[in-house]
C-alpha cells in the first residue's frame, strides 16, 4: 500500500469518527430540550394552565389595609386561566411550586381596573323595587332591564326622588399587594 493511500485512509477514518461526535452531540442536545419541555409541561409540583390550584392569601392596599384574607379558613379553589379570580392572581400562581410563599404586587390593570366615572348613575327612585330600601354606603346587587344582568352597586347619595349608585367594583383604580401560598394542586 502507498503511503497516500495510508493518509487517505486515516483521513476517511478521522472524519467518520468526526461526523459520530456531532451525531452524538445532536442527540444529547435533543435529548435535553426534550427531557426540559416534558419537565415542563408534566411536572406535578409547579403550577400551570389549566390545572386546579389552591391557596391560602391575604390581599392589600398600598397603606397595608387588608381586604381580604383567607387564612385560617378553607384554601381558596380555582383553575389557571378560566378567568375564575382576577388576571394578576392568576399570573402569580402559574409557576409556583407547592408549597412555597410569595408576594406580589398587581397593578391596577390586571386586578380590578381603573376606575371609571362613567359606571357612576342617578335612577329616579321609583324605578327600584318596592322592597328595597338603600342605604347610603351599603352595596346591593341590581339586576338591569336593559340586558338582565347583575350589577354590584354601592349606594353614593338618595334623595327624596334619586338614588346615586357606582357600579365600579370596590377595588377599581388600586393597585393590590397578595402574599400567596400554593398548598396543593387538585388536578395535574
Amino acid at each position: 500500500m502507498k503511503k497516500s493511500e495510508k493518509v487517505k485512509g486515516k483521513e476517511a477514518v478521522a472524519a467518520h469518527q468526526k461526523k459520530i461526535k456531532q451525531y452524538a452531540i445532536a442527540i444529547i442536545a435533543v435529548m435535553v430540550v426534550a427531557a426540559g419541555i416534558a419537565f415542563y409541561f408534566f411536572n406535578p409540583y409547579y403550577a400551570r394552565t389549566g390545572q386546579t390550584v389552591s391557596i391560602y392569601c391575604t390581599g392589600s392596599l398600598d397603606d397595608g389595609t387588608v381586604f381580604y384574607t383567607n387564612l385560617n379558613e378553607t384554601p381558596m379553589v380555582f383553575t389557571l386561566g378560566k378567568g375564575a379570580v382576577i388576571q394578576g392572581l392568576d399570573d402569580a400562581v402559574t409557576g409556583m411550586a407547592v408549597n412555597t410563599t410569595k408576594t406580589v404586587k398587581i397593578p391596577m390593570a390586571k386586578a380590578f381596573g381603573s376606575y371609571d366615572a362613567s359606571l357612576v348613575h342617578t335612577v329616579n327612585r321609583s324605578t327600584l323595587p318596592a322592597d328595597i330600601n338603600p342605604v347610603v354606603g351599603e352595596r346591593y346587587s341590581i339586576t338591569r332591564t336593559t340586558d338582565n344582568a347583575v350589577a354590584h352597586v354601592k349606594i353614593l347619595n338618595i334623595t327624596a326622588t334619586n338614588v346615586t349608585w357606582d357600579e365600579n367594583h370596590e377595588l377599581a383604580g388600586k393597585d393590590l399587594t397578595y402574599t400567596i401560598t400554593l398548598v396543593g394542586i387538585v388536578n395535574s
